[in-house]
């Protein structure tokens, strides 16, 4: 069966958040009311969010197999409508690959518009998850009592709209958000705030590698930094000791490039110890490690057009900027969490940096190709505990000897 437009009724729920839980999504006509598709099921332990970003997942699903090129979503979740339409950030790291996987999904269609409703109104999905929740706690299941035909939404974003756009843009980027919720609570970025109480996060970027010099994709390979790499990072040392005197922790990327930049900053910072965190490591090329942009080209045209355009691409055998950006946003979440009201010194590479940037700035992908970050570069930016944001500066190269 092929149809036009469908409308999804998606819950989900735990009893005990965390505890058992399950999710039901109901698929139905727009005009009729008639049910098209059905689909729960018990998943375990998990929170109501993770449980209610499942069952809407579920319905995209079903719509997409349907064929439906326009969706109407309804749920009883206001902050997943309110975080799917980018109003809201996402807090928890482990709704962040959920809700990259709904805006993958979202983008098969021509047009998809979220509306929350009252959970009278959501009646058939909240029995269906219900029935799924006695599964995941080993009770018989109750039957699902189909609720009333769907209503004409109330509120919708026209199909191809500005908000539209900003919506599925901010979902996308959404698994890799760092912290922030309901903008309501959060005061304009203007909004003078106690510098104190800020996490000062200084990103340096490791020094020159023979692969940085060549211009060739440096991922995974642990390439040692060049004889031009440590002039570079005596260099930077110097700059980041006179830009923060006190520094409670130095991290780096487990890789040798960076651990060695690291360390020259730290023994600058007077020996303070320096900690690998495997997250910050650069993202994995795969099969185009070690290789120019022009053999890549070469090699693999579609696969490196594809890549170029959407950060959900991984190379071949490597890793998506998305998965870059999710696990450089848990990095960065856990410093803030450890460190609030202090500078930490990063040491990363090209990739991780510039996604950090990319959400630091609310920009959208186009940023990643667009900025240029010099090997042993220096790019600072304050996180205060309400989400609010400061770039300082970006690439900072001005301490680095002249070529």
């Amino acid at each position: 069966m092929t149809v036009r437009a469908v409308v999804i009724e998606a819950d989900g729920g735990s009893r005990g958040n965390p505890g058992p839980a399950g999710y039901g999504a109901v698929v139905r006509d727009p005009d009729s009311g008639e049910v098209l598709a059905e689909r729960s099921e018990a998943i375990g332990t998990a929170t109501n969010n993770v449980a209610e970003y499942r069952g809407l997942i579920a319905g995209l699903e079903a719509a997409a197999e349907l064929g439906a090129a326009e969706v109407d979503a309804r749920m009883d979740s206001k902050l997943v409508v309110e975080q799917m339409c980018g109003r809201w950030q996402i807090k928890h790291p482990g709704l962040r690959p959920l809700a990259a996987q709904a805006a993958a999904l979202v983008g098969r269609f021509t047009a998809v518009r979220f509306q929350w409703i009252p959970r009278e109104r959501n009646r058939h999905a909240d029995a269906l998850a219900n029935a799924a929740m006695d599964v995941a706690a080993g009770r018989p299941a109750r039957a699902a009592a189909p609720a009333p035909a769907a209503e004409p939404p109330r509120e919708v974003a026209a199909p191809d709209s500005p908000a539209r756009a900003r919506a599925r843009e901010a979902a996308a980027r959404a698994a890799t958000r760092g912290a922030g919720s309901d903008p309501a609570t959060v005061p304009p970025s203007w909004e003078p705030r106690p510098s104190d109480t800020a996490t000062r996060l200084i990103l340096v970027r490791h020094g020159e590698t023979e692969f940085t010099e060549q211009r060739r994709y440096s991922g995974r390979g642990d390439v040692p930094l060049s004889a031009r790499g440590r002039a570079q990072v005596r260099a930077t040392a110097a700059r980041v000791a006179a830009l923060a005197p006190s520094v409670a922790a130095v991290v780096s990327s487990p890789l040798s490039r960076c651990t060695a930049t690291a360390e020259a900053i730290a023994g600058a910072l007077g020996d303070v110890p320096v900690r690998t965190v495997g997250d910050l490591i650069e993202c994995d090329f795969g099969a185009w490690e070690g290789r120019t942009f022009a053999e890549v080209r070469s090699g693999w045209p579609g696969e490196l057009d594809a890549w170029l355009a959407s950060t959900r691409v991984a190379p071949p055998d490597g890793e998506s900027f998305t998965e870059v950006a999710a696990r450089a946003a848990r990095a960065t979440d856990a410093l803030l969490a450890a460190y609030p009201g202090e500078t930490v010194v990063v040491v990363s590479h090209v990739s991780p940096i510039k996604l950090v940037l990319r959400d630091a700035l609310a920009a959208d992908d186009t940023f990643l190709h667009r900025l240029y970050l010099d090997a042993a570069g220096i790019s600072v930016l304050d996180r205060w505990p309400d989400g609010g944001i400061a770039v300082r500066s970006i690439n900072d190269t001005a301490h680095l000897p002249t070529p």
